[in-house]
């Protein structure tokens, strides 16, 4: 049972027509994206501001949301990011003393509208079979005609670029100047953690726009490139597969991750597809075929690269699977200094399993700078 402060009628609309009726909390008004679900019981300050989620309207899988407020140095950004969210039940009251204000007001100050009193299972259900798809969250039109109207605007994931809203404008710098590495971070909506995960590991890092030129890349003389994670789809980004492609022609180490590890893979002509209803949560299984141990990842992506177009002879080795499906989450060049994943092994929120991948990124550069 919620205790939420307010109990407004609030209309959720599928492409596919079905329809689900609950309460608002947080800002009122119309707002709409893809639909996608979290399977993560905790964490969802720093999910909600993961510029990932760009352009998606987001199911929480717990039971109740909010029950240990919010934190302002919980964040993975500059703001909230997800364009709008759905619960089963929500609390105003907060069990944790350092928390600083309630869900729904940190909501309501970051304009994200929601929709609580829902049957996410069901709903969940549905997404897992139907796959995902466009929605509509509304505190102000409830016909099936007003909400489907209201759907016809938003466009597709499919073919959709986000990078370049989430991307910082102007570059900056993160660490210790003295640091033995210089990282160049080529920002496509990267998380605060994965910043903190390089410099703790020696790294003094130059976070670029993602249209910034290889030319003031190469000024800040890099010891590697970093990849960052990000929302859309990767191959409306063939202006950063081309800039991914320069930096492997300079032959310095190359990590990504997510959005990151997919341009990689295109930049090695490697397609991408869009997944069915994607991997999203603090639980996925994966497997390291290096070491035949599994790890528990944080992921989040609604995109994957293409298995069937990584050719017999091809310079691309594969290193880690999803348990869950098969999908690829990891590969490497065998003639490159070069990796990525495509799970999140910053994690925040998450298990820790995978952060020796920052470990593995800092003995490459330490390799490719003694040769």
């Amino acid at each position: 049972m919620s205790n939420a402060a307010t109990t407004t009628t609030a209309s959720l609309y599928l492409a596919d027509g079905l329809i689900f009726k609950g309460k608002s909390f947080g800002a009122k008004g119309t707002v709409g994206g893809e639909i996608c679900f979290n399977t993560g019981m905790t964490g969802y300050q720093e999910v909600f501001t993961d510029p990932s989620y760009a352009g998606q309207v987001l199911v929480m899988n717990s039971a109740y949301i909010g029950n240990y407020g919010i934190k302002e140095s919980d964040t993975e950004s500059n703001g909230t990011k997800i364009s709008g969210l759905i619960a089963k039940n929500i609390s105003n009251k907060y069990s944790r003393m350092v928390a600083t204000d309630s869900l729904e007001n940190y909501l309501i100050k970051n304009n994200i509208i929601a929709i609580y009193d829902i049957d996410t299972r069901s709903l969940v259900q549905h997404i897992r079979n139907s796959g995902a798809m466009n929605c509509i969250i509304s505190t102000e039109l409830s016909t099936p005609v007003e909400l489907s109207n209201a759907l016809n605007s938003i466009p597709d994931m499919a073919g959709l670029e986000l990078a370049s809203l989430v991307s910082t404008k102007n570059t900056y710098y993160f660490g210790d100047p003295a640091a033995k590495f210089r990282v160049a971070v080529m920002d496509y909506g990267v998380k605060k953690n994965i910043l903190k995960s390089l410099a703790d590991r020696n790294m003094y890092l130059a976070v670029f726009p993602s249209n910034t030129t290889m030319k003031v890349i190469e000024a800040f003389q890099p010891d590697g490139y970093f990849l960052s994670n990000g929302p859309g789809d990767p191959a409306s980004m063939q202006d950063a597969v081309e800039m991914v492609r320069l930096m492997l022609n300079t032959n310095k180490p190359i990590f990504g991750i997510c959005l990151g590890h997919q341009l990689l893979a295109r930049a090695n002509d490697i397609d991408t597809y869009k997944m069915h209803h994607g991997h999203r949560g603090l639980n996925h299984p994966v497997m390291n075929l290096a070491t035949g141990k599994a790890e528990i990842t944080t992921q989040n992506h609604g995109f994957s690269i293409n298995t069937e177009t990584i050719k017999q002879d091809s310079n691309i080795e594969i290193t880690h699977l999803n348990l869950n499906d098969g999908s690829i989450e990891g590969i490497k060049l065998k003639n490159k200094p070069a990796f990525s994943v495509q799970y999140h092994p910053e994690s925040s929120p998450g298990p820790q399993d995978s952060r020796y991948l920052f470990d593995n990124f800092y003995d490459l550069m330490h390799i490719s700078k003694a040769g």
